[in-house]
């Protein structure tokens, strides 16, 4: 036997009225906010540079790969172990570089071996770092650059953040009063900050035809760096 099941229709409309509003309406939509202006303050500082870098460099070839690795590792040798008598943490600091070895090639095939190795001396005295470049025999030097140490960045930091902050607050207050608002309230905001490449490379035919200087020290003007830092966001315009 099959039994039939049916609903009263006044009972379906009752369970329809029993629904939340929410289910029986579409999706209120939010109204897009009014009276916001986006805008973005700059601050930059210039600061004397405190970081002087050089990289030095060696290159042998000759028809045996051994030969030449050996050859190399023997200038890099003598130039590391005249680098670590000025070794200073933090005002002089040394380090190896680039080390390597290939074939060289020619139409006919092979004909030998080139290398390369380079040292790596960085430092805040920049005196001891241009004098150890004049005592240096074995090497080249491949290129120079100057940069700010973190401890000058994080100095400047703090006082450039301020001032991009304080702009950006004056020219919300500004836009505001032109706008004939009374005032304005923060929505979002970024505080980034950015400086510019720490390092200035010398060009490496210009150095490698340089007469070998001696014992004589580097000749150095660091110059300076700017450190920038950038603050953009959005404010709500109040009414007065």
């Amino acid at each position: 036997m099959t039994h039939l099941t049916t609903r009263h229709p006044l009972a379906a409309l009752a369970l329809l009225l029993a629904l939340p509003a929410a289910a029986q309406t579409p999706l209120a939509t939010t109204a897009p906010p009014q009276n916001v202006v986006s805008l973005t303050a700059t601050a930059s500082m210039d600061v004397p540079k405190d970081l002087l870098s050089i990289v030095f460099s060696t290159s042998r070839e000759g028809p045996d790969a051994a030969q030449v690795q050996a050859q190399l590792k023997q200038a890099l040798d003598t130039a590391l172990a005249e680098a670590r008598k000025a070794a200073r943490p933090g005002q002089l600091d040394v380090q190896t570089g680039n080390f390597s070895l290939y074939p060289r090639h020619t139409p006919k095939g092979p004909s030998g071996w080139t290398g390369t190795a380079e040292l790596v001396v960085e430092g805040k005295d920049m005196a001891a770092v241009s004098q150890l470049a004049g005592r240096i025999q074995t090497m080249t030097i491949a290129r120079t650059g100057f940069g700010l140490s973190r401890e000058a960045r994080n100095k400047v930091d703090a006082e450039v953040t301020a001032q991009a902050i304080a702009d950006f607050k004056a020219r919300a207050t500004e836009i505001a009063r032109q706008f004939g608002f009374g005032g304005w309230a923060l929505r979002e905001v970024t505080v980034q900050g950015v400086d510019q490449p720490p390092v200035m490379p010398m060009m490496r035919a210009q150095i490698a035809a340089a007469p070998p200087m001696g014992d004589a020290p580097l000749p150095i003007e660091a110059g300076k760096a700017t450190v920038t830092a950038t603050v953009s966001g959005s404010v709500q315009l109040s009414p007065r």
